[in-house]
């Protein structure tokens, strides 16, 4: 992200990635943990038949039921992995329920608009690495993480003093 606006008049449309991997509801958990995989992503929107956002899939849901529900679960080291190794669970060990059974409900979405306090006070709020942008039929429009955020911060900084950061 390269911007000339002042820091803290960025918007989640100036922050957002607009790339988003959705999960359908109806998906196995194990397509959905595939589908992440495959995508290099951590989490994604939930989505029902209309697109409109249900909940929040991420890495942390995978984490959780591997823990709690499935002691005989157990790291798997597969070559096509993007993971770290404490990511992975052991897929036959995966329940076939649909993902609507295991994501996060009520995710925390946004406007296009929400300035970038807004954003990091969401964040630190529910203790979450990403708020997702949807448009008013609440379908996912872009992702804003705590990495977009970061880098805003950098750059800003870099603009500040400019000298500084030059070999």
């Amino acid at each position: 992200m390269v911007t000339t606006k002042p820091l803290l008049t960025l918007t989640a449309a100036d922050l957002m990635s607009e790339t988003v991997v959705t999960v359908p509801r109806e998906m196995s958990l194990v397509g959905a943990a595939r589908l992440l995989a495959q995508a290099r992503v951590t989490g994604a929107p939930v989505v029902d038949a209309d697109g409109r956002c249900l909940g929040v899939v991420s890495a942390t849901d995978f984490l959780r039921h591997a823990q709690d529900e499935v002691p005989r679960a157990r790291p798997t080291f597969a070559r096509e992995s993007y993971a770290a190794a404490w990511q992975m669970v052991d897929e036959a060990a995966l329940p076939h329920d649909t993902v609507a059974a295991y994501m996060t409900p009520d995710p925390v979405t946004t406007a296009p608009g929400a300035s970038v306090g807004e954003l990091a006070r969401m964040m630190l709020d529910a203790h979450i690495h990403r708020v997702i942008v949807t448009d008013r039929q609440r379908r996912p429009v872009g992702i804003v993480s705590s990495m977009d955020i970061l880098a805003a911060v950098a750059q800003a900084d870099r603009q500040a003093a400019p000298g500084e950061y030059e070999d």
